[in-house]
């Protein structure tokens, strides 16, 4: 397998050597088990104590969680995890609090809750936290909070919801009516389509972090073969050693020709790569080995990475010096500058981080000189690795190999300035392979772009590709009309499927029409239409590349129909149950489910309704959002298993709406009967 030039230029050939935080935790007190907050044994970290409390059987953390005075002392230990940024930690404790004690949901409790799960990468269970405290205390919330939950709407797929809540941001902002009117719901999702291209000035070596230059030029690193002579190896991968090049763009799709290397007087016997430019085109800042006459290395034996800048002056650039934030012991590189030139964004793996490598900003002053650096946080920092930032005047563009991206490197997005950025949201296909994807780069119109990739189908090791952003003009355009009389059917549901999963709902409008918008090229839909009164009509429909799909549907009027009597007589569906704060199919519940099954596939004429429920556990809020999630899980197995989807008429999660006893808030219950309550329930309906 071809090596990545990017992890041995930037830890792999320094050694890939991280720096760990040792963290530690004195519980202190006695050592009695009902008084865990206190423990002091084997329990002086973090996932010691909460090792302890998971430990406790229902009824005993039922036991301990009553006594009085244990919710505020865990409500003191999440704060203290918090204030140590152990925020997954932090995060476990609040949710015990709130969703199994009866202390009561505060705007700092709540507050606290929500940044632990976002800033630990939880964008769900933020959610779940932040929107309860926008529903109860919207007014008093903080604008950086207030601002982090537009991005978990967004990080959730509420795309609508966070286009309207951010410009309710932007307003209480006092940010320009030019500004608001850019933002729109195919901002976050779906509008617009990507073509990307191999450019034809890759080499079979490394080809990577393009830079735009001068208006029409491009510079980029390669480890080309470029001498004349002869030519000195790397030995770690035999390839030459990377350097500068540049080369002129030559038309819209973002070609490149004429490439040269950049200046003798940067590039020099051993690596550069991975650069920015101050915003008048005068100054480049550029990652290098650590050398003088020789390779210096540090402490661990190491030789590092380092930045360093150069000038241009008299036509031409000034020997390059190394800044002030560098060391001999860690590696920094991959500087990326602001576009007003007032702050550089770098990578490195200097102590105290959060991961392998990651993201840091430093003020840049008129006089030249730096302020101390700056992790930028839990926000876009992860356990894993962060690098190649790219910063533009709304948003931080960065690559990172952390968990549940399509695999290696993928780029992520964080809305924002001012060092206030959002989560980081995956950019998607085709930007992002099942390879590494790195170094993406934009242009001022938003559109254009370039990033790099070792994805199959390349030229060398890692390739440049040019990207352009076009109009998602793939939708269906439907009408539904009456069978028997040829009127249009007002304010029908239409439904969009696809592989099973509903996609997008839609109703027509007083002429009969709908519109899906932005939807995938080349895809099969399932278009399914009802209407009270009605049989409803499903149809499947192919979209094709960039291109309107006209759909016609008729709808017969429902007739009397008997019940037949046998279905409902010999078979009544059994309800299903799910585990304590889960929305898995459990085993049990599968076979039941497959009864179920087994019966709407011998019967085309039943439907089926799902309705799902919770116990009394936790707050009115989340047990809602918990009984649709088992609803929507209960429903994919369903579909899963070969059922149109258009058979399951409804999913409706009732949250604790509908007990089947008297186990409500506050009520001490057996587990048995909290379990009742924790179902989904089927009613079979017959056309």
């Amino acid at each position: 397998m071809k090596q990545l030039i990017l992890l041995f230029f930037l830890l792999c050939s320094l050694g890939t050597y991280t720096q760990e935080l040792a963290l530690s935790n004195n519980y202190g007190g006695n050592t009695s088990s009902t008084n865990l907050v206190e423990v002091n044994n084997d329990n002086n970290t973090p996932n010691g104590f909460l090792k302890h409390l998971d430990g406790l059987s229902n009824k005993k953390l039922h036991k301990y969680l009553s006594k009085k005075g244990v919710s505020e002392k865990l409500i003191k230990k999440g704060n203290e995890y918090f204030d140590k940024m152990w925020y997954a930690e932090a995060a476990r404790v609040f949710d015990i609090v709130l969703e199994k004690t009866e202390t009561e949901h505060t705007l700092p409790l709540l507050s606290r809750a929500g940044d632990s799960h976002y800033y630990s990468g939880n964008l769900e269970k933020s959610y779940k936290w932040y929107n309860e405290l926008y529903q109860l205390y919207r007014d008093e919330m903080q604008e950086d909070t207030f601002f982090k939950y537009t991005q978990t709407l967004k990080g959730t797929g509420k795309y609508r919801r966070a286009a309207v809540l951010t410009k309710i941001l932007r307003q209480k902002r006092a940010e320009p009516l030019n500004e608001l009117k850019k933002l729109d719901v195919s901002t976050w999702k779906g509008a617009t389509a990507v073509k990307i291209k191999n450019l034809g000035i890759n080499s079979k070596y490394s080809d990577f972090s393009p830079m735009f230059h001068n208006g029409s030029d491009i510079v980029y690193a390669s480890a080309k073969d470029s001498s004349i002579l002869t030519t000195r190896r790397y030995r770690w991968t035999n390839q030459p050693f990377l350097d500068l090049y540049v080369a002129k763009r030559k038309n819209d799709e973002g070609d490149l020709f004429g490439s040269k290397k950049f200046s003798n007087k940067i590039n020099t016997k051993f690596h550069e790569a991975s650069l920015a430019f101050s915003p008048d085109q005068k100054t480049i800042y550029f990652t290098r080995n650590n050398y003088g006459k020789r390779l210096k290395r540090g402490k661990n034996g190491v030789n590092h990475l380092k930045i360093y800048r150069s000038r241009y002056v008299n036509d031409e650039w000034t020997e390059a010096e190394e800044l002030p934030f560098n060391s001999e012991n860690y590696s920094t590189g991959h500087p990326a500058v602001s576009q007003d030139g007032k702050k550089m964004y770098f990578v490195s793996d200097r102590p105290g981080g959060f991961g392998g490598t990651d993201i840091y900003v430093v003020d840049i002053y008129a006089n030249g000189a730096f302020s101390e650096p700056k992790n930028l946080g839990r926000t876009i920092n992860t356990d894993a690795k962060e690098m190649f930032p790219y910063v533009t005047e709304n948003a931080l563009y960065f690559s990172s190999n952390r968990p549940m991206g399509f695999g290696g490197l993928d780029v992520y997005k964080s809305e924002g300035s001012n060092d206030l950025f959002s989560v980081g949201i995956n950019l998607g296909k085709p930007i992002n392979s099942n390879r590494d994807d790195f170094s993406y780069i934009i242009d001022s119109t938003g559109v254009k772009g370039y990033f790099a990739s070792n994805r199959k189908g390349g030229k060398g090791d890692d390739d440049i590709y040019s990207f352009t952003y076009t109009l998602n003009l793939n939708a269906i355009n439907g009408s539904v009309e009456s069978m028997s009389t040829g009127e249009v059917i007002k304010r029908a549901n239409i439904s969009l499927y696809q592989d099973g999963a509903l996609v997008k709902e839609a109703s027509s409008d007083d002429t009969g029409k709908y519109t899906f918008k932005y939807l995938d090229p080349t895809t099969e839909y399932s278009v399914v239409a009802k209407k009270k009164g009605f049989v409803k009509d499903s149809l499947s429909v192919k979209t094709k590349e960039n291109k309107n799909i006209t759909v016609f549907q008729t709808l017969k009027e429902q007739k009397e129909i008997e019940d037949s009597g046998p279905i409902r007589d010999a078979f009544e569906p059994s309800n299903v149950y799910f585990d304590f704060d889960s929305y898995k199919i459990t085993p049990p519940s599968a076979q039941e489910l497959d009864k179920l099954i087994t019966v709407l596939k011998e019967n085309q004429d039943l439907s089926l309704k799902i309705e799902s429920h919770t116990d009394a556990v936790g707050s009115k809020t989340y047990n809602k959002y918990l009984s649709e999630k088992r609803a929507e899980s209960t429903r994919a197995y369903i579909v899963s298993q070969g059922i149109d989807p258009s058979r399951v008429l409804s999913a409706v999660g009732y949250g604790e709406e509908r007990l089947l006893n008297d186990c409500w808030d506050g009520k001490p219950c057996a587990p048995k009967q909290h379990r009742l309550n924790r179902r989904s329930e089927f009613i079979l309906v017959s056309e």
